[in-house]
């Protein structure tokens, strides 16, 4: 192709391609008909019928391959439907290069129909928000954004008027950009003066204790954070409300996860003076308390290549760094300590219920827990029963455990889809409650439409439980009406997507017998719509 007839779609199609930003996620509107008409056929459009479950799938995706996913949003309408999921991926650090369709640049001055005021829009969730100042600046703009979301872990925003496309590139060695960007780790001497001070606390310690968080939930992180938690021979609590699980839960060091409260998360951490938070906040909270977060004796310390959660963290000591190289080194610095003599809390799993009696959570978790391999991506969205889950189906291999950061509901379905999509090796499990489900219940037929063999175990109770007692807890009575009559399978049903009603235990054992032996190969999405009680089988 020659110059004069390149375009800036055809140049973009290429810069795509290095980026391996091959897989489009989006829910297509007219401004983006140009680009998307007949696109390649190395490139895969992956469809979600409602915004959020666009961003939701690919951040799934991008959490899964550890690099950028590819979305594509319709001007105001869509990008405004999918703000809530991208503070979603903000939070939970998911790099998205997002491509927003903008009305036709020509006459954009006299703000035509479906032209949108969209820098702003997603407020300060995007890392990166551009609209190239001419057509030819797209593939750049895009490149920028891949570097942008890489480097901050987030959503990048690209806003591409519809007219762009057609326009000629100009000329390629003026307008590239970079197709690769190398990122090396610090050199260790340049650790040094932190190393030293931080080591130099710990081992002054009498009875130092240690916080994994989101962040450092790879292989490098875990082996690290081990490393050093089996060489103070301390405790290692999980941060409260981690999206991720940054240590193995199964290990004897695992404490558990740290209460979202403070009067609780001071007397829990009060016997430590020194308390090491590793690619966590110091420290993630849910409802005000008054008083400060620990005890005056308790010192802190904050390890995070993130400087947001740096900024926002009140330690006494923060190294902004990449995590697992520091932990590392820290590890064979540190003074090695006696292991704790206490043997690891084991959590009782509950019996099966007597014949006639409903099912709880706690059954749910038990029987997956006994059935399901170490490398199931168990991904999370059901707020009442959250604890318990924790407690019985513990994270056993990096990316075990994945939620929404942000705390809005709407995640689990997509982002199930999209993990299991960009690694089908791995078996995937979401578990849900049947509230939780409404607000993503579109994905459902993403997830049948494009072969993605996630089992999406739903727990139906047919109301808020999260909700009804937190108006108890204020001692009052709700207003909202439960929801009874919704049936998840059916909707599931309606979407193309097979479900189970279950409605005992005996049901429950014979599905999963059959069915989480498959998860590994299977191509076909199955619901399982459980009913359970609102109470718990569960005592922390």
């Amino acid at each position: 192709m020659t110059t004069g007839s390149r375009t800036v779609r055809d140049a973009t199609l290429e810069m795509l391609r290095g980026l391996d930003l091959t897989t489009i996620f989006a829910n297509p509107g007219s401004t983006e008909v140009g680009f998307l008409t007949d696109l390649p056929e190395d490139l895969d459009f992956v469809l979600a019928l409602h915004e959020g479950s666009v961003v939701g799938m690919a951040t799934g995706w991008a959490i899964a391959r550890r690099r950028p996913a590819l979305v594509q949003l319709h001007t105001t309408a869509g990008l405004g439907n999918a703000v809530g999921a991208l503070a979603t991926a903000r939070v939970n650090r998911a790099p998205l290069v997002v491509l927003v369709g903008q009305q036709d640049r020509r006459h954009l001055a006299q703000e035509p129909f479906l032209a949108g005021r969209l820098e702003g829009l997603a407020g300060d969730y995007p890392v990166w928000v551009k609209q190239p100042e001419r057509a030819q600046d797209v593939p750049a703009a895009i490149a920028r954004a891949h570097h942008e979301a890489s480097t901050h872990g987030g959503p990048a925003l690209v806003i591409v008027p519809m007219d762009d496309w057609h326009q000629p590139a100009g000329d390629p060695a003026v307008h590239a950009a970079p197709r690769r960007v190398l990122r090396p780790a610090p050199a260790p001497a340049a650790l040094d003066p932190a190393l030293e001070e931080v080591a130099a606390l710990v081992d002054g310690a009498r009875s130092p204790a240690l916080v994994a968080g989101a962040a450092n939930d790879d292989e490098e992180g875990w082996a690290a954070l081990v490393a050093l938690a089996e060489r103070l021979g301390c405790p290692v609590w999980q941060e409260s409300f981690g999206a991720r699980a940054g240590f193995p839960q199964d290990h004897a060091l695992f404490a558990g996860h740290l209460p979202a409260d403070r009067p609780r998360l001071r007397a829990l951490l009060a016997p430590h003076d020194v308390v090491v938070a590793v690619g966590a906040p110091v420290f993630r909270q849910y409802q005000y308390h008054p008083g400060p977060l620990v005890e005056p004796a308790t010192r802190t310390v904050v390890v995070s290549a993130d400087a947001g959660e740096i900024g926002h963290s009140p330690a006494d000591v923060a190294v902004h760094t990449p995590v697992a190289p520091f932990v590392a080194a820290l590890a064979e610095r540190v003074r090695r300590r006696p292991g704790s003599d206490e043997p690891r809390r084991e959590v009782a799993r509950p019996l099966p219920p007597e014949p006639g009696r409903p099912l709880a959570p706690g059954h749910v978790f038990a029987a997956l827990a006994e059935r399901a391999a170490a490398d199931t991506i168990f991904v999370e969205e059901t707020p009442s029963s959250r604890p318990e889950m924790h407690a019985l189906l513990p994270a056993r291999r990096p990316l075990g455990f994945l939620s929404a950061a942000m705390g809005g509901l709407g995640f689990a379905l997509p982002a199930a889809t999209g993990a299991r999509m960009a690694d089908p090796r791995r078996p995937v499990v979401a578990v849900v409650g049947d509230g939780s489900a409404m607000y993503q219940v579109q994905a459902l037929w993403s997830a049948a439409r494009y072969g993605a063999g996630v089992l999406f175990v739903v727990l139906s109770n047919g109301r808020y439980a999260i909700m009804d007692r937190l108006a108890e807890g204020q001692g009052g009575k709700p207003p909202w009406p439960a929801f009874d009559e919704v049936s998840v399978a059916e909707v599931a049903r309606g979407l193309g997507c097979p479900a189970r009603r279950i409605t005992s235990y005996d049901d429950l054992i014979t599905v999963l017998d059959e069915v989480v032996p498959t998860l590994t190969e299977r191509t076909e999405p199955l619901v399982l719509d459980v009913e359970v009680t609102v109470g718990t089988t569960f005592a922390p």
